[in-house]
């Protein structure tokens, strides 16, 4: 038999652009967490979502009841582990941190 070939899924750049950008505004304002909780409350509450966002919003509950430090809730978001590939996949959590404006 032929070996498994390992396949290695890499972010689209497009993502990667974004997060890097939510990373940027919760660094520079970190009350923009307060817009993440807001946006796991609204989907905590729909009744029909996917099984892998449901455990994204799981996943953040977990950092923020971590830390409320900021630097500890970027650095999660960035880990290259579970939840922080959890977490990325998933842009819609972050929803409203980049494009509003103080």
């Amino acid at each position: 038999m032929y070996p498994r070939k390992v396949r290695k899924r890499s972010d689209s750049k497009l993502n990667t652009a974004f997060i890097n950008q939510v990373i940027a505004a919760l660094k520079s304002d970190p009350s923009k967490l307060t817009i993440i909780q807001k946006n796991l409350e609204q989907y905590r509450c729909q009744r029909h979502l996917k099984r892998g966002f449901l455990l994204a919003i799981e996943r953040f509950d977990w950092v923020f009841e971590a830390s409320d430090d900021v630097n500890f809730i970027c650095d999660q978001i960035l880990a290259d582990d579970y939840i922080g590939n959890r977490l990325r996949r998933y842009p819609l959590l972050f929803k409203g941190v980049v494009g509003e404006q103080q």
